[in-house]
């Protein structure tokens, strides 16, 4: 599994000629030649599993109604 670079390591990870090296752009999973918009599918991915990789915890269930009942069926 790679782990996924956040938007400012993958500034960061430029060559000084500007562009990103074959070896680098394979340890995140990004095939050679690079596809167009590979940056900003990397940062939505990233995005969507939380900055520390992890992915990001459940919503909350919000309480019920308290004009709420459940109907029970008995099936016995």
């Amino acid at each position: 599994m790679t782990v996924l670079p956040s938007p400012e390591e993958i500034e960061a990870a430029r060559t000084p000629a500007g562009g990103w090296t074959r070896d680098q752009l394979a340890a995140w999973g990004v095939p050679w030649p690079p596809p167009k918009g590979w940056k900003d599918e990397l940062a939505e991915r990233w995005r969507a599993d939380g900055p520390d990789g992890a992915p990001p915890p459940p919503p909350r269930p919000t309480p019920a109604p308290a004009d709420f009942a459940q109907e029970t069926l008995d099936f016995g």
